[in-house]
């Protein structure tokens, strides 16, 4: 769900006096700046939807609670002390509740879904809080079609978008989860994370081949190893990745499904199309009805 987003260090740029903590605001549950849109609370869980209408960056704050920020529409900007993020469509980011960030909007329009945690619900689901330590982008694309279906049941709002949802909110736990304790157990080689940026960048020419060639390691080397660090052949996580790059796009109703097959490097759009079903057994045309409903 790109375009990549850009990650600058703090001595970059000038971040605006910090206020001291004492006079630090607090967002409470549920609450965020901008225009609320949407809003469904379960047993310790707050999804909402929100517009972003301020044209100036928001005071420096920080969360009662951890969340995670979706971005539907629109550039954002988040800031913390060490770093901040150009947030695109398609972006999904973690804030720390002890994260202490300002956001700012760089495009006319801009909305997103968040997914807000009680500390409380992750103890009674038995879920490690050690696994919502920090701030970060989220780049996995398994958690990010999690949450494009937890934003389509948010919607839907329907007589079984409640058990949906509570499954999905564990699936992303056990996806996170997954994902860190894979990389404290092995050493992931260099060239892997060269791999993720070659598929994240060229669309097209991602032929092994090539890919050798770019990385300067044998063919065959890369076929038996990228399924040990990257969970999943080869082919799956180029196919995963295009799909990640499309669910943005999905939202944009001026995009043509032909179009935004095109723009994700599908080969056409019926290619497109089984990707899609293969993941979310429905065709995209099915969840653009439902996630453009209020566009």
């Amino acid at each position: 769900m790109d375009s990549e987003s850009l990650v600058i260090p703090h001595d970059a740029y000038t971040l605006p006096l910090c206020a001291s903590s004492a006079n630090m605001k607090i967002l409470s549950k549920g609450q965020y700046y901008g225009l609320k849109d949407l809003e469904k609370s379960l047993d310790g869980i707050v999804l909402s939807q929100y517009n972003y209408n301020t044209g100036r960056p928001t005071d420096w704050h920080y969360h009662e609670n951890p969340y995670f920020w979706y971005i539907l529409n629109g550039n954002m900007m988040d800031c913390n002390k060490k770093v901040k993020t150009l947030c695109p469509p398609g972006s999904l980011m973690f804030t720390n509740w002890q994260e202490i960030h300002y956001g700012s909007k760089h495009s006319g329009d801009a909305a997103g879904f968040h997914l807000e945690f009680e500390r409380s619900w992750l103890k009674n689901n038995d879920v490690n809080l050690a696994l919502f330590e920090g701030s970060a982008l989220i780049q996995q694309p398994k958690v990010h079609f999690l949450f494009a279906k937890l934003y389509y049941e948010f919607l839907q709002n329907d007589a079984y978008s409640k058990i949906t949802i509570e499954l999905l909110l564990l699936q992303i736990c056990d996806a996170l989860s997954d994902s860190k304790n894979a990389s404290r157990t092995q050493k992931v080689p260099d060239w892997v994370e060269l791999l993720k940026e070659l598929i994240h960048y060229d669309k097209f020419d991602l032929s092994l081949k090539h890919l050798s060639e770019q990385l300067g390691v044998h063919p065959a080397h890369i076929s038996r190893a990228v399924p040990k660090y990257l969970s999943v052949s080869l082919g799956e996580y180029i196919r995963q990745h295009k799909l990640k790059e499309a669910l943005p796009l999905i939202l944009d109703r001026k995009n043509t499904l032909t179009n935004i097959a095109h723009q994700a490097g599908f080969s056409d759009q019926s290619h497109f199309n089984r990707v899609f079903n293969s993941v979310f057994d429905m065709n995209p045309n099915t969840y653009r009805k439902i996630v453009t409903k209020n566009y």
